[in-house]
């Protein structure tokens, strides 16, 4: 008998939400006689990935120019000059001029390669042609990124090239440089690899293609499904049941797609109205699951694709970097998992009974399914290459996949699977090659430096304070950026500042902006991720974003820890460094939460959840706080149990 899954709920205005909330889902639909158009070019685009990767890539700057290519002719074709023309039918003429003009400036590149890098430049200078197609190419890149990302990135960018431009007019001296002329600045972002075609569009055309596509895999195959039913079965019956796991099946969902919102969408069709249907308010079930679906770019051993670009900043491997995120990411889920329990007891919910559940024998019937994730892990500890690793688990997802009629895809499935591959990754790489102009400002300018400085002196020299304004500006970045953008941003802009002091570990300053780029999803006044599970709950969208930042307040404290204590990053620790550190932190994380969410063994009053949250915090830090911590809230949980077993006595005599 074949196993019952949980299946999607149906949520109307669930594609409008997602369209509303996420930029990069604004894309047409009525293609017409495009729509070949389009499934060829992201076919033989994905190919050609494919292909690269089996074979090694070429040269930095010709692989990145076809990928760019590729990308920017199916954006040109995909996403409207505005939001208003999605409904129109066709593709109007000057998009298909646009997609030619984005396939002819990169190609130039590839077929000019030899004399664009050659000493005759050097010698001779670019000619006229070489200065206009670079001018098109970065124009190209910022209205592609506009329609694709959106206007915030693109203003960033902007004002980054008038910087180059006219730095020596700069009103504030600090921040004047030399200043580059036009023809010079439009070469130095086009055609080198250290603007357009810097880390993020060469770790985009390598890396992060073939691990977005390992998730459409695990999509189209049905895999992804069993996240959800493996979650459900694990979680479903306990207190809160149903919270629980749309934040665990969230989490795994989450650390393949990489998108807060279109996560939040997918997953939140399904889980949201079963969490109201269990007795969650809307606006705590949007919160909830918006709170995991961000967590999910932090969640090994895939995470968003800001990690690989963070591996090659670092000079870290990538199977180090995975390793390394185990603790953060174990803490922030713990710290959602308990405010989802808190609640729930609060509000008297329930799991689920167990005949809606799936059951254990059909789970375990279906655990090969989870091969594809195990093969990655596998290969990057056997010490293959993160491009090795991917194609074992797409080569993984594809070989379970025709075990069962159910998962097995045919010729139509693959060649969609193809087409989809391309497309989902046209946001990222229009972010990379923007991300790169900005990067590309900030290093030939000096600006990383001169801004580092700036933010100590602004702090006055005190580390606490310098951590405090790099963490309001990776959120306001994040409300405007996409992840691996804003990383990339802050990385050269706000990173240094941090690793200006001595005792901060170059790993800790990275995922220190890492991780304020990411929460900025779940941060009032613009958290999109909220506002699109608020969208699906039909909850007032400010209430579920307060919601997600009470349920995610760890992702606020857990930077702040590890930058004290690296520890949590398993800088130089040993194993019992490790598990007091860990274990004094989820004591910690269960504190916050249970101030956060006024519960803890039984309701809170004010007094004891401003000490709840003072002591979790002191749990998180190490030494004497840690303590201090775990004595207050001994003390507390001894108040209440107190408490309430004299109301329990009171009710049983009454």
């Amino acid at each position: 008998m074949k196993e019952k899954q949980l299946e999607p709920a149906t949520v109307e205005n669930a594609e409008e939400i997602l369209r509303k909330y996420d930029k990069e889902s604004n894309y047409r639909t009525n293609l017409q006689k495009w729509a070949w158009v389009v499934s060829i070019l992201a076919i033989t685009f994905t190919l050609f990935q494919l292909y690269t990767s089996f074979r090694g890539a070429y040269v930095s700057l010709i692989q990145g120019a076809i990928h760019l290519a590729g990308g920017l002719s199916l954006i040109y074709i995909l996403y409207p000059l505005k939001r208003s023309m999605l409904k129109k039918a066709g593709v109007p003429w000057y998009d298909g001029v646009l997609a030619l003009l984005a396939l002819t400036v990169n190609f130039y590149i590839v077929f000019e390669y030899e004399r664009l890098t050659s000493n005759q430049v050097q010698i001779l200078g670019y000619s006229d042609v070489d200065i206009i197609v670079a001018t098109l190419g970065v124009l190209l890149v910022l209205e592609a990124t506009r329609r694709a990302v959106g206007l915030p990135i693109v203003i960033i960018a902007g004002a980054a090239l008038l910087y180059g431009l006219f730095g020596q007019h700069f009103p504030v001296a600090q921040f004047r440089h030399a200043g580059f002329d036009f023809e010079r600045l439009m070469t130095l972002m086009f055609f080198n690899t250290e603007a357009i075609f810097g880390t993020p569009i060469r770790i985009s055309s390598t890396f992060i293609f073939l691990f977005l596509f390992f998730g459409v895999m695990l999509t189209k195959t049905g895999i992804g499904q069993f996240f959800n039913d493996l979650a459900f079965g694990a979680t479903g019956r306990m207190t809160g049941g149903t919270a629980k796991a749309a934040v665990t099946a969230s989490g795994l969902q989450g650390m393949v797609t990489g998108s807060s919102v279109a996560n939040t969408v997918s997953s939140g069709s399904f889980t949201i109205p079963m969490m109201k249907r269990a007795g969650f308010k809307p606006e705590f079930s949007a919160a909830a699951e918006a709170s995991a679906s961000t967590g999910g770019q932090i969640m090994p051993p895939i995470m968003g694709a800001a990690a690989f670009i963070m591996a090659s900043n670092t000079a870290i491997p990538y199977q180090e970097i995975i390793l390394i995120a185990i603790i953060p990411a174990l803490l922030y889920f713990s710290g959602v998992f308990m405010g989802t329990h808190f609640e729930a007891k609060k509000q008297g919910i329930h799991g689920l009974p167990k005949e809606q559940l799936p059951s254990l024998n059909g789970i375990l019937k279906r655990l090969d399914l989870l091969a594809p994730l195990a093969a990655i892990i596998i290969m990057l500890y056997l010490g293959f290459s993160p491009t090795r690793a991917a194609l074992f688990g797409i080569g993984a997802a594809f070989f379970v996949s025709l075990f069962r009629k159910d998962t097995r895809m045919g010729i139509r499935d693959i060649i969609d699977t193809l087409e989809q591959g391309a497309r989902i990754a046209l946001p990222v790489i229009a972010a990379c090659a923007t991300a790169g102009i900005i990067a590309g400002i900030v290093t030939t300018t000096g600006l990383g430096g001169k801004i580092a400085g700036g933010i100590i002196d602004l702090a006055g020299g005190v580390f606490l304070l310098v951590l405090f304004f790099t963490m309001i500006a990776c959120i306001l970045l994040g409300m405007g950026l996409p992840t691996t953008a804003n990383y990339v941003v802050t990385a050269s802009m706000a990173a240094p500042a941090l690793m200006a002091f001595d005792n901060v570990p170059l790993i800790a300053a990275h995922f220190f902006v890492f991780y304020f780029g990411i929460v900025a999803d779940i941060t009032p006044p613009v958290c999109l991720a909220a506002y699109a599970g608020a969208g699906i709950a039909r909850a007032n969208p400010m209430k579920a974003g307060a919601n997600a930042f009470k349920l995610a307040i760890a992702a606020f404290i857990i930077p702040y820890a590890f930058m004290y204590n690296p520890v949590l990053l398993l800088v130089d620790a040993n194993v019992l460094d490790i598990a007091i550190a860990l274990g004094t932190a989820l004591l910690g994380m269960a504190a916050v939460s249970a101030a956060m969410m006024n519960y803890f063994v039984t309701t809170t009053n004010i007094v004891e959840r401003i000490f709840l949250f003072i002591a979790g915090v002191a749990l998180i830090f190490p030494g004497l706080l840690s303590i201090a911590g775990l004595i207050v809230v001994l003390v507390i949980v001894g108040i209440q149990l107190l408490r309430k077993r004299g109301k329990d006595e009171k009710q049983a005599t009454a």
